[in-house]
């Protein structure tokens, strides 16, 4: 396995875990929410501000950066983290999920994927051996198999035939990345919502032997309930002394429901995408800054929050600057959003440490539950 790569298990209460994975770029405390830095960057934030929200460890995605601006030109550059300015640890998916979702005119096959570009039209081919290399280029310290993500739903028969060759796939990207001290190798789980698939794939990933393993082909439309009913057992299956990842999740309940299933490492979108949209998540669910009803309001987004959105400006100022399309309504809003799902994490960890999560998950919760504070 992977030298100057570890991981320490601190907690646990029921399923859920709470630990540490060390690289050499530093730790990252777990359970670990992932900020989505697509092309470089996470949209609308600086890297340190992005670190100011207790993010450890940031998700860069191999597809959009083969396609611009190269994964060549970023290594002439001096790799990821110095291109983009954050020296902590970065992960990098395979492509393979980007590859099925946005390009068009695909071809699949045993040998890997052919594809024109969603950018420009132009031709590209992904296989295992590939990605690895493209990985390489990009110097990411936790590298993600090449693997084919079935869009549900499907028959039993498709997501088989297409979890087996995600295993086949898996081998091969193995052996192609080689021995690589100070990078980690992800395998991952597939087999859609069907628990002898699932297992079946998970046997084959640990037999091959990878320094963390994820839960793959989930969160792509088969609704939070099937989701939770594939984490009930799913995680069982991978290996107690690595780390697991649930890929592209996702929403507060979908993390904290993860999370007391097992989960250690998730990464998703929204809360940077929903920042450009001005949706707030807060303890007490989503707010739509849009509305009318804050335009006059005074009081921050979430008093309890200590992010800059909420330390120095009012709702009746992001309603406006938002309105008016002022970049710093994103900016704002990114930042607020990011600090809330950092700080959902820490008190994830703290209640797992505490052996108090039940208590945690019931008032988060009934908190969210009692909606956004009444409009003045």
């Amino acid at each position: 396995m992977a030298e100057g790569f570890g991981f320490t298990l601190k907690a646990t209460d029921g399923a859920a875990r709470t630990g540490v994975i060390h690289t050499t770029r530093g730790e990252i405390r777990t359970p670990a929410f992932m900020p989505v830095g697509t092309a470089a960057t996470v949209k609308a934030m600086m890297p340190d501000s992005v670190r100011a929200t207790g993010a450890d460890i940031l998700l860069g995605n191999t597809y959009h950066l083969m396609l611009r601006p190269g994964a060549e030109r970023v290594a002439r550059l001096g790799g990821l983290h110095k291109f983009m300015n954050w020296e902590r640890p970065i992960l990098t998916d395979s492509g393979g999920f980007q590859v099925m979702s946005l390009s068009s005119l695909r071809k699949l096959t045993e040998e890997g994927v052919t594809f024109r570009s969603h950018y420009d039209g132009s031709k590209h081919v992904l296989t295992p051996e590939r990605s690895m290399e493209i990985q390489k280029l990009l110097g990411s310290d936790i590298v993600m198999c090449f693997d084919e993500c079935p869009a549900l739903p499907a028959t039993e028969a498709e997501v088989a035939k297409s979890m087996r060759l995600s295993m086949r796939w898996a081998q091969r990207s193995r052996d192609a990345f080689g021995d690589r001290p100070g990078h980690a190798l992800f395998g991952i789980m597939q087999g859609g919502v069907t628990r002898d698939l699932r297992e079946e794939s998970a046997e084959k990933l640990k037999s091959i032997g990878f320094d963390g393993y994820a839960v793959g082909g989930l969160a792509v439309g088969e609704g939070q309930e099937a989701m939770f009913d594939v984490l009930n057992y799913a995680p069982g299956f991978l290996p107690e002394d690595k780390p697991r990842y649930l890929m592209g999740v996702g929403k507060p309940d979908d993390i904290v429901g993860a999370v007391e299933r097992g989960i250690d490492m998730m990464d998703c979108v929204l809360p940077s995408r929903s920042g450009r949209t001005a949706q707030g998540w807060t303890r007490r669910g989503q707010v739509n800054l849009r509305n009318a009803r804050h335009q006059d309001d005074p009081r921050p987004l979430d008093e309890n929050c200590s992010c800059p959105a909420c330390r120095n400006y009012s709702r009746g100022y992001l309603h406006h600057v938002i309105r008016a399309q002022e970049i710093i309504g994103s900016m704002l809003l990114t930042w607020h959003n990011l600090h809330y799902y950092q700080d959902l994490m820490q008190g994830l960890r703290d209640a797992i440490e505490a052996q108090n999560l039940k208590a945690f998950v019931a008032d988060f919760h009934a908190k969210r539950a009692e909606g956004d504070i009444d409009p003045l």
